[in-house]
């Protein structure tokens, strides 16, 4: 439970609320009161996600499926109002932990107490089922824990069977680790899906493991569609219908109904350590939440205007100083005391906040790093360079060297320093989700720039924001430079095994693009042979007028160039991500010339907005900006635009994170405003390069190249 932040409601409907229980990518959750006393949580959808009729109709269906399904394991919902500007859903208050706080905190269950749970958890979804619906998205973090048994929660991907879906050809909805083979490919669901993904669930439960892994969204996705699951540690007596559940073909996996036969025991062994107490504290806190401060019935008589009180006095005085300034934040900082006038004297007077950089400043990734601290640095000076500033920044750097124990070690300690309204990074990919949760555990808003990973289930999205597509999403680039600036009518994909999880996010996109007027066709090379010759002719033979390299080594890249040419291939050929890096152009040589690569960074040298950083790094670093120099520079005027829009009690940290999240920022890279997961949207991130005469040019934004 945390404190209502200046933003907040203080009314929903008929209900009062009382603490804010957790933010996510679609809004808040409030613990609130009824007219009624009641308590409940209710979820609300920020406006700016609600004015996509999409979006509405998803949160529409959300509450229509809810409240049709009853039943002792599912969470009753109390009031609703999906036409509102912010619409919300409130239903009873669960007080008890979710099952991944309760396996994390005190490890794997009893074998009686998860065969209960799989029980009632498969009775759930049958009533979910028998209504025509899907719940979509059953994992450990929408089970709730009460005295008596389980609550299955949160329906915010429900749909009704065969309805059609609102995202994107390809797109996955759900969380990795969780979800069915014929999810994780996009294909067709059904009620099969809810039963695979409550077998992951229940291997969770009683090991404390997934069954398909940690690590980047890719990967785990891979092993789901393609590997076996990882069951050791599973007690003997669930190994039966666990493995049913987990059945790779939808046909072979039971119902709903009959899973919940075949773990039906007596009735009893609901028996959860810790729970009574976790529950018991829960409800004595939320019980001891003070009445909310009944409304305002009327303004306050007007005060004679002959003689004004001190209160109108201090009003007058504030609302002249933000006039003046532009923002609240120049009032409340310029209070700080002190003595002297002039610009000295306000400048003394102006707090300074501290924005964080994670960065690996001497490991592997100690280029990117350096270019981070590098923009950062430059942003930091402009903005104090600056007339009209309502605060100083100032710039702390913590070093991981790119290992994942000293990568906690540099977020503990920035999470422990007061100062730290924010950090950027880490700039690597490393401990992703466990440095995530250690931000999102001090309130510090975490601004990822580089690191192309796709977090884990577990990260807090309430408290992190990425400036850039992931390199998962970086293919929708090239699909769109196919369909309507190539024109080919036949297309191949390379799909190269050395990196197979990594291999296969880029090529499933591909083999399931539906344009109508490209043919795609897909070719394997083996992570043991380091000859593409095979394949190159095949694509050849087939009369491909595009060619894409599903991979992620340089050098295979560049192997896979050269016997293109050598084989005579003459049309385009693309590919994404961290192929693109010197030892591609190094090795590829001439055979490199003319390939298009999608990426998520710019070029500022060839940004007219950028025209002044680029010379301010020159002049003062000798160089050039390097690669995410100037991504970090915006990443600093983004916090320093959402902190310059924050009351002074909300800046310091609690308030920031919401603030970012609702600001529209123009960096000299991109715009900056994200979507629901906190992302920026792909069109506005995914660039084009083109290698010409041994180098990579930048083309732009992939929309914008015709």
């Amino acid at each position: 439970m945390r404190p209502l932040t200046s933003d907040d409601p203080r009314t929903i409907g008929e209900y009062r609320t009382l603490v804010r229980l957790g933010a996510g990518g679609m809004g808040v959750v409030y613990l609130a009161r009824s007219a009624g006393g009641a308590l409940a949580a209710v979820k609300v959808i920020r406006a700016e996600h609600a004015a996509d009729p999409g979006f509405r109709a998803r949160f529409r269906r959300e509450a229509e499926a809810a409240a049709r399904i009853t039943g002792p394991w599912l969470v009753p919902v109390t009031g609703a109002d999906t036409e509102a500007r912010e619409p919300w859903l409130a239903t009873a208050f669960v007080p008890g932990p979710s099952l991944a706080e309760a396996v994390d905190e005190r490890g794997p269950l009893p074998v009686a107490t998860v065969r209960a749970l799989g029980a009632r958890l498969a009775g759930a979804l049958a009533a979910v089922h028998a209504a025509g619906l899907l719940h979509r998205d059953v994992k450990p973090g929408n089970v709730l824990l009460a005295l008596d048994g389980p609550r299955l929660i949160d329906f915010g991907i429900a749909r009704h069977e065969g309805a059609t879906a609102l995202t994107a050809t390809g797109a996955v909805l759900g969380t990795p680790g969780y979800l069915a083979p014929e999810q994780a490919s996009a294909g067709p669901v059904g009620p099969a899906c809810d039963v695979f993904s409550l077998g992951c669930v229940l291997v969770y439960a009683a090991t404390g493991q997934r069954p398909f892994g940690h690590g980047e969204a890719a990967g785990v996705l891979f092993r789901t569609v393609h590997g076996e699951a990882d069951l050791a540690g599973l007690p003997s007596a669930l190994l039966p219908v666990v493995t049913a559940c987990l059945a790779k073909d939808p046909a072979d996996r039971p119902t709903a109904a009959e899973t919940e036969r075949l773990l039906r025991g007596d009735g009893t062994g609901w028996e959860v350590p810790g729970l009574a107490a976790v529950a018991a504290e829960r409800a004595a806190a939320a019980l001891a939440l003070p009445d909310p401060e009944p409304l305002p019935l009327a303004r306050e008589p007007a005060p004679d205007p002959a003689r004004p009180t001190r209160r109108r006095v201090l009003t007058a005085g504030a609302a002249a100083a933000v006039l003046l300034t532009g923002t609240t934040t120049a009032w409340l900082a310029a209070r700080g005391g002190g003595s002297g006038s002039g610009a000295g004297a306000a400048a003394r007077k102006l707090r300074t906040y501290t924005i964080g950089l994670h960065t690996d400043s001497t490991g592997p990734g100690r280029a990117v790093g350096l270019a981070h601290e590098r923009g950062a640095r430059l942003a930091v000076d402009d903005h104090n360079s600056r007339t009209d500033k309502a605060f100083r920044l100032g710039l702390r750097v913590e070093d991981d060297a790119g290992d994942a124990t000293r990568a906690l070690a540099a977020a503990d300690r920035l999470a422990a320093d007061p100062a730290v309204l924010a950090v950027i990074g880490p700039t690597a990919d490393v401990a992703a989700a466990a440095v995530a949760g250690r931000y999102a555990k001090a309130r510090l808003l975490q601004v990822v720039v580089a690191a192309g990973h796709t977090p884990p289930d577990s990260v807090d999205a309430g408290y992190q924001c990425v400036l850039r597509p992931y390199d998962s999403s970086l293919v929708s680039g090239l699909i769109d430079h196919l369909a309507n600036v190539q024109h080919v009518k036949k297309a191949v994909v390379i799909e190269d095994r050395e990196d197979p999880p990594g291999s296969w996010e880029i090529a499933r996109p591909l083999r399931d693009m539906r344009t109508g007027r490209i043919t795609v066709t897909a070719r394997t090379v083996a992570a043991d042979t380091d000859s593409f010759a095979p394949a190159a002719r095949a694509a050849i033979t087939a009369g491909a007028g595009a060619v894409i390299y599903a991979g992620t080594s340089p050098a295979r890249g560049a192997r896979c160039a050269t016997d293109l040419a050598a084989a005579g291939f003459t049309g385009a050929v693309l590919s994404t991500g961290p192929v693109l890096a010197p030892a591609f152009l190094r090795d590829a040589g001439r055979a490199a010339e003319g390939w298009i690569f999608a990426e998520a960074y710019t070029d500022p040298t060839a940004l007219p907005a950028a025209k002044a950083f680029t010379a301010a790094h020159r002049k003062r670093f000798g160089a050039p900006p390097a690669t995410w120099a100037a991504e970090a520079y915006d990443a600093v005027g983004l916090i320093a635009r959402a902190a310059a829009t924050t009351s002074a009690t909300d800046a310091l940290r609690g308030g920031i994170p919401q603030r970012v999240f609702r600001t529209e920022y123009r960096g000299i890279t991109r715009r900056l405003a994200f979507d629901s997961s906190h992302l920026v949207p792909r069109e506005e991130g995914i660039f084009l390069y083109r290698i010409d005469h041994g180098r990579a040019r930048f083309l732009g934004l992939y929309g914008s190249v015709r």
